[in-house]
């Protein structure tokens, strides 16, 4: 993996969020808290840059997401020292499936949560007159491990640049919670639900694969000799089927 000066990231990060607001015309930040590893840095990150007070945290837990999950955000957001407010989503989310489509797998449920909480911080971010900050690593952004239109949904991607385990290791630097830095990552989307389980593939290999592909742009022969065929097929037909995320809905052009 790469070697990152992770004191010059922060100097770079800030400077680009101070920038993102000077543009859109905004003074204070928005960011989903939800007590994940992610999230935490994002905030801290927009702590440094415009101050606590120019910071909103919101947390929206759903009926099913593990209760560390808000009781970490919470005490993210008392260690950063900004204001937050909790919205439950479950009513909203319920209200759907409920009365049209009760039969709705786990990934149509956790894809509508994913929405319903982009939904909620949109609402605030007008109510505060605030700029809606992502929380999406590099790693997930290219395999798209995201929901379009929910958890990718923002204004601007503060550590959009750096892989996971990056990320991990700036938390770290920036003396965040232990119990963030060392819980399993997970978009609490269902119970028992992981990342890395989901994908497939640890964030170590991920973010390995992801380097060599993308910056060191090591032939495939290579590649495949250093990991599994298998996994590096995968990861390759993650990007693929997943670049409608990264990009702006095509259009034919005149």
């Amino acid at each position: 993996m790469r070697e990152l000066n992770f004191q010059d990231e922060i100097k770079k990060i800030t400077e680009f969020i101070k920038l993102q607001l000077i543009k859109a015309g905004f003074t204070k930040l928005i960011v989903g808290l939800s007590g994940g590893i992610d999230s935490s840095v994002t905030a801290a990150l927009c702590v440094k840059a415009v101050g606590k007070e120019n910071v909103f945290g919101v947390m929206l837990p759903y009926r099913k997401s593990h209760p560390n999950s808000l009781a970490h955000a919470k005490q993210v957001a008392k260690q950063l020292g900004i204001k937050y407010e909790i919205v439950d989503i479950s009513s909203m989310v319920d209200a759907y499936f409920d009365k049209y489509v009760a039969d709705a797998d786990i990934l149509r449920k956790g894809n509508r949560i994913a929405r319903e909480r982009m939904c909620v911080l949109y609402d605030l971010s007008a109510k505060y007159k605030a700029l809606v900050a992502g929380t999406g690593n590099k790693s997930e952004l290219m395999v798209g491990y995201c929901t379009q239109y929910g958890d990718n949904a923002c204004a601007f991607e503060p550590i959009g640049h750096l892989y996971k385990t990056e990320v991990l290791k700036l938390a770290r630097i920036l003396n965040l919670l232990d119990v963030v830095i060392n819980k399993k990552p997970t978009a609490d989307l269902w119970a028992a639900q992981t990342d890395e389980d989901e994908m497939g593939i640890t964030y170590k290999e991920l973010d390995e694969i992801l380097y060599q592909m993308l910056d060191q742009k090591i032939e495939y022969e290579d590649l495949i000799a250093a990991f599994s065929k298998e996994k590096f097929d995968k990861v390759k037909r993650m990007i693929q089927v997943s670049e409608f995320k990264r990009n702006m809905p095509p259009m034919i052009r005149e």
